[in-house]
């Protein structure tokens, strides 16, 4: 079959999918009975006047008596849509329906997907501000640089409950808990390693600063643009990419490339090349996670030399970094203790469960799902499987203490989680 022929063959099944037996992915259900006039009595007129009156005295009592408490909001205006750029918010829908399967699927949460038909910053913020009290959290999703940091920011502080912009904060997640483990078995640690960052959009701008947060040295980091390194001499810096100027004779990304110890790639396909990676440090971690097609194949790499630890953003390559490992887990916890937000304490929490569950024996549900006979920490297995059952167990409870630790829960630590 040609290239053409598969792209045919694949156009054809994924419309198939999203429109047969019933169009779209997601719908509601029902969470009570409603078969006799006593039930609708209950749940319509005159009972509901209760719950509405026990919420007018209490807004809290919202999470006991409505599905408030498990419901996230996945809200885009289409302006960064996956890879296929700003398609506006209709053609967003099923990406962000998308979103809403994972949720349901990992997490057991349940999602409204909005579609806000605006691109201007005041109108977007306003729009969520105003709809935000129907939901318990919510997920922000392809929406473009820099406008999305201070959209996040100003919902942050507006809203009173959690505000994630995943295509930021859940990628950094991921990329956290991977290079961590990463550079673990490269023995070399964090706060020495020199990081070169391939884009200098969502992603990668809070993927650097979570990094800093871990211990990163920001003197030892290289964010790469379209004009090359980000250094303190250009007067061309958005804010967002000005925090991670620094003095350095380095221009091109190949320079920021002789020596460096980690590659991290959100850009695009193809820009590194064998040269690149031949002059990487000794054992170097090498992070290619633009989609489909990765900054530089895996076989090319190994063509150079075979000291390199590398992930991607694709399934059918080891160590793949997916954000389904991050968001719907890390909602899961911050929900179950009504949290008022998703603070670095929170995600930081996430990244070391993340990190160190990929050190556990892998079960064998997980290794027949994947149709493996064998996975164990190391150099093909930094960071969980997707499907790995265990991380709706472990990744939300580590949310859920961090929330209650750092006073961003608004109830105490869940009895049916792992004590303390």
């Amino acid at each position: 079959m040609s290239a053409s022929e598969e792209q045919a063959r694949l156009r054809s099944q994924a419309l198939s999918y999203h429109k047969e037996p019933r169009p779209g992915k997601i719908a509601t259900e029902l969470t009570k009975p409603c078969n006799t006039q006593a039930d609708l009595s209950l749940a319509y007129t005159p009972g509901v006047a209760e719950p509405v009156r026990a919420i007018a005295e209490h807004p809290d009592d919202a999470y006991l008596y409505t599905g408030k408490g498990n419901l996230v909001a996945v809200i885009s205006d289409g302006s960064a849509i996956l890879g296929l750029g700003n398609q506006g918010p209709l053609a967003s829908k099923p990406v962000m329906e998308g979103k809403g399967v994972l949720f349901k699927k990992f997490a057991d949460i349940d999602v409204f997907d909005i579609e806000v038909a605006t691109q201007n910053v005041d109108e977007f913020v306003q729009t969520v501000a105003n709809i935000a009290p129907t939901f318990g959290g919510i997920n922000l999703e392809d929406i473009s640089a820099p406008r999305c940091f201070e959209i996040e920011k100003r919902l942050i502080e507006l809203l009173d409950i959690p505000v994630f912009h995943d295509d930021q904060r859940g990628t950094a997640t991921i990329i956290s808990a991977g290079l961590l483990n990463a550079l673990e078995l490269q023995e070399k640690p964090l706060g020495d390693a020199k990081i070169v960052c391939i884009g200098a959009g969502a992603a990668a701008i809070a993927s650097m600063n979570l990094l800093l947060a871990l211990g990163a040295d920001k003197n030892n980091v290289r964010m790469i643009d379209r004009q090359g390194v980000i250094h303190s001499a250009r007067e061309d810096l958005n804010p967002y990419k000005q925090a991670f100027a620094i003095e350095t004779s380095e221009r091109s990304l190949a320079d920021a490339m002789n020596g460096a110890d980690v590659m991290i790639g959100v850009s695009g396909p193809g820009i590194v090349d064998e040269a690149m990676i031949a002059a990487m440090a000794p054992r170097p971690v090498v992070f290619a996670l633009s989609n489909p097609e990765p900054e530089i194949r895996p076989d090319r790499v190994a063509a150079v030399r075979d000291d390199v630890i590398m992930a991607t953003g694709r399934s059918d390559f080891p160590n793949q970094v997916n954000n389904v490992l991050g968001f719907p887990f890390i909602f899961r916890g911050a929900l179950d203790v009504h949290a008022r937000e998703i603070n670095r304490e929170m995600q930081i929490a996430a990244v070391h469960a993340l990190a160190e569950l990929a050190h556990e024996a892998v079960p064998p549900d997980v290794l027949e799902s994947y149709g493996l006979e064998d996975l164990s920490f190391g150099p093909d297995y930094i960071i969980p499987k997707p499907f790995d059952t265990r991380l709706k167990e472990v990744v939300p409870a580590a949310v859920a203490r961090a929330a209650v630790k750092s006073g961003a829960a608004r109830i105490a630590y869940p009895d049916h989680y792992p004590p303390f």
